[in-house]
């Protein structure tokens, strides 16, 4: 797919949209192939929430330009299948995982995996890796950590259902899913007081310390926690100096130590509307919910999201000195409908880097494809 005119992205990056079929295309994720070809998985479909959504591979053959066809890898008739990740393991094996849900109902979500013993070439049959919990669901977004201890570390959030009312994220919480057995058990770690963060992104630094960050469903600010133990301890999540929109960010740990974040640089300060939910689209007959009680917070839909960001941390996320935007916009996001083409967003980034120090990012470009960027570790200072 050529490049879009409208909203092009900044300092003349390179970038591409990935060829797709779908009306709708988000939730990116990138990563490199031990043969070292780029990786990215996304859901596409119609719409969020409704059962034609599925799961693609696509990949970028090193020493290529052109992506490849994109390939549809889940298929259920029954489950909304979003927000896969890919996971290289150590043996060799790469992971593909992703939720699957029940319509707009995030409580239902369950978590499915395929197994590829050849860069993605072929997969294995589709598993379920964690099934339906009783009052909540698991959502995963974003990668799995390896510790020199050979502990697999994958941050997950839980979609809480509260009696009487239709998920809308307001009692939302992370935790950490750890293994030592190379994923065949998994034990829980919940991140205290963790309430509206979610989407946790989990980065080993370089001291052996881990720092997480956090999209906010306030859409305040990024939240951060950090583990001295390998995970089994968090700190109670605290607010950074970047503002958060109710939007998915990632950051990754750069060859050198430093930190690359993409993130959207706004929040609902810089809201002029609000959406009732994240699926109050896509039809049904679910109630409102009821005013909100004193002091219960609720979860924020709606706000802006663009511009599209990359930030840079030389002191392991204690501060974030260069912010550079890749990609500008009015981020319209009060409708998830992409067949009307309304939405605007420039979101749910990826980011990762190759072995040549290229940083690559991914991210949805008005809910109707996937954006695919390149630029190098000075760009964002500005050089």
């Amino acid at each position: 797919m050529s490049d879009a005119a409208e909203g092009a992205v900044q300092g003349g990056l390179p970038s591409c949209l990935l060829p797709t079929r779908c009306v709708q295309n988000h939730a990116a994720n990138l990563t490199v192939l031990p043969n070292g070809d780029i990786a990215c998985v996304w859901f596409g479909g119609t719409q969020e929430g409704i059962p034609d959504i599925s799961v693609y591979f696509a990949r970028l053959a090193k020493g290529t330009r052109e992506w490849s066809v994109p390939e549809k890898l889940s298929d259920d008739p029954s489950r909304s299948e979003q927000n896969p990740l890919l996971f290289n393991a150590p043996d060799g094996t790469l992971w593909l995982m992703w939720t699957a849900q029940i319509s707009g109902n995030q409580d239902t979500a369950i978590v499915r995996r395929r197994l590829s013993r050849d860069n993605g070439v072929t997969w294995g049959p589709i598993e379920t890796l964690f099934p339906a919990a009783a009052t909540s669901g698991t959502f995963i977004r974003q990668p799995v950590v390896v510790l020199p201890t050979g502990a697999w570390l994958l941050p997950v959030f839980y979609c809480n259902a509260i009696p009487g009312r239709t998920w809308s994220g307001d009692a939302d919480t992370s935790a950490v899913k750890i293994s030592v057995d190379a994923g065949r058990t998994w034990h829980d770690v919940a991140v205290p007081q963790s309430t509206g963060c979610v989407h946790m992104n989990i980065g080993l630094l370089a001291d052996g310390t881990l720092l997480a960050l956090f999209r906010s469903r306030w859409a305040d600010a990024i939240y951060a926690s950090r583990s001295d133990d390998g995970g089994e301890h968090w700190s109670v999540p605290e607010k950074t100096a970047l503002p958060n929109n109710n939007a998915s960010i990632q950051f990754t740990v750069l060859a050198n130590g430093h930190l690359a974040l993409v993130f959207n640089n706004t929040s609902a300060a810089n809201a002029t509307g609000r959406r009732a939910s994240l699926y109050d689209d896509i039809g049904g007959d679910a109630a409102p919910p009821p005013p909100p009680e004193a002091g219960e917070r609720r979860a924020f839909w709606g706000a802006p999201r663009a511009p599209l960001s990359i930030a840079l941390s030389e002191d392991g996320g204690r501060s974030w000195p260069w912010v550079r935007d890749i990609e500008t916009g009015d981020g319209y996001c009060m409708t998830n409908n992409s067949r009307d083409k309304q939405n605007r967003e420039l979101s749910y980034p990826s980011v990762t880097q190759a072995p040549d120090g290229t940083i690559h990012v991914a991210y949805t470009h008005f809910r109707q494809a996937i954006r695919h960027v390149t630029l190098a570790e000075d760009w964002i200072k500005g050089a």
